[in-house]
């Protein structure tokens, strides 16, 4: 991708992380359903990888669904309100249903070896870098349950 496309892209990308976290605004969170997870993403020198991290407590690992396209990773899945026959709520602020969380890479890596992790609540996923340019395609990506 050329520089500039990927400043383009770059750009739109935090757009769309602007707006999701606008969502998260107290004031504005009746106004959407689900919830929108929470994410670190680095990269580390030995082993060359990309390491994404989210927050997921709550969420069935098996029903996690993780695909590597287009220089992104895309988590989906859905955290399901607990079932309470005969409860009425005082309060409610924990956010529950499905949710979809698209990660822009930024840099080339090898899916064929990407490896996820869910422990505790928390999701990490492994991205060893590419030593050459990936094949296109959508690759789905097994999460493991430590």
């Amino acid at each position: 991708m050329t520089g500039r496309r990927r400043d383009i892209s770059d750009l739109q990308s935090e757009i769309q992380d602007l707006f999701a976290d606008l969502w998260q605004v107290p004031r504005f969170a009746g106004l959407h359903q689900g919830f929108r997870p929470q994410c670190d993403c680095f990269r580390t020198d030995d082993p060359p990888a990309l390491h994404v991290v989210l927050e997921l407590p709550g969420v069935d690992p098996g029903s996690l669904d993780l695909v590597a396209k287009g220089g992104a990773i895309v988590v989906s899945g859905e955290r399901s309100r607990p079932a309470a026959a005969g409860t009425r709520y005082l309060q409610m602020e924990i956010e529950y249903g499905p949710f979809q969380r698209r990660i822009e890479l930024g840099e080339d890596v090898d899916t064929a070896t990407a490896s996820a992790f869910y422990e505790r609540g928390m999701l990490r996923i492994v991205l060893p870098l590419a030593v050459k340019a990936p094949t296109e395609g959508r690759i789905a990506i097994e999460v493991e349950r430590q």
